[in-house]
């Protein structure tokens, strides 16, 4: 294993986000520690060194060569997380330094200096608990903030789902508690995604009943519901920043799921009537549709169907 492998395996273990387990991070942590391609982790040294000077270091050493520009994308996606997470310490010769002086200087704390410096010996895994008792991980950070701020929606007695934070997520879990039990209360979820990951919650063995491909969540709408007595199927979209039902999305989930013997029910579902009137002129003909802040009605586009209670 290489250095830069190396470097991004200690940073791996110590706690730092997926983000920065990467190439430029461990370079990073290689400049900071003067730690040369050939040279034993043992010799790594706790030294004071400016980004230029990192920049420099990382194209002598390694020859990886970074333009000057990306100076500020290295102090914001890799100094500031290796700060955060207890590895690196800002003008310890001078803390009274201004934050936006061209002199920053940066150098690696004690006890992350302490693991880096045992990595690949008998005490390593001793040293790396030593720091990580002392700094914790970042990544373990990172994660209780995010959990604080996602939206939780509770589908079964012991099973909830959570969301990230937006208009988009909060109006599909308005299309599940509000939606649902009004117009399909014996439907089940089979399908939710969300705006930061695509597939949130997935019933592959409803799928596979149902002839749904499997492999196309980029093409489903971004609720379904399955309402089993009734052989329904419910394809909601949730229009906030992307187009209802539109003709050609009509026809593309058609085709979809053109081996689906279900009857498909399509609903684009919006936040407020306001938002709806903005989309009115792109709404397929046979598709329904549900304003949030009015949960008790809904709009049917003429056609030979319509949609009620079930």
């Amino acid at each position: 294993m290489n250095k830069i492998n190396e470097g991004i395996e200690i940073l791996t273990k110590m706690g730092l986000p997926r983000q920065q387990q990467n190439e430029r991070s461990a370079l990073t942590l290689l400049a900071v520690v003067n730690m040369k391609p050939t040279a034993p982790w043992r010799e790594a040294q706790q030294r004071i060194i400016r980004i230029h000077d990192i920049l420099l270091f990382i194209e002598k050493e390694y020859n990886k060569k970074y333009a000057e520009n990306t100076r500020e994308t290295i102090r914001r996606q890799t100094i500031h997380q290796l700060e955060q997470a207890g590895l690196l310490m800002r003008n310890s010769d001078d803390p009274q330094r201004p934050t936006n002086s061209p002199n920053t200087v940066y150098s690696i704390s004690n006890e992350a200096l302490n693991a880096v410096k045992a990595y690949g010996s008998q005490a390593w895994e001793e040293s790396l608990h030593g720091f990580i008792s002392a700094k914790g991980r970042l990544v373990e950070r990172y994660d209780r903030k995010k959990k604080k701020n996602q939206l939780t929606l509770k589908i079964a007695e012991k099973q909830a789902i959570y969301f990230s934070p937006g208009k988009h997520n909060e109006l599909q879990i308005a299309i599940i508690e509000k939606f649902k039990p009004r117009f399909s209360p014996n439907s089940d979820l089979i399908y939710v995604g969300d705006t930061a990951r695509k597939l949130l919650h997935e019933n592959k063995k409803a799928f596979e009943t149902l002839n749904i491909p499997i492999t196309q969540h980029d093409k489903l709408p971004d609720v379904v519901l399955y309402d089993k007595g009734n052989n329904h199927l419910l394809l909601v979209e949730a229009v906030t920043s992307h187009g209802p039902i539109s003709p050609k999305r009509h026809v593309e989930l058609e085709g979809t799921l053109s081996k689906c013997k279900a009857q498909k029910i399509y609903i684009s579902a919006f936040l407020d009537i306001k938002e709806f009137k903005r989309h009115i002129d792109n709404i397929a003909w046979d598709t329904e549709v549900w304003v949030a802040t009015n949960p008790d009605h809904m709009i049917h586009f003429n056609g030979p169907k319509f949609f009620t209670t079930y």
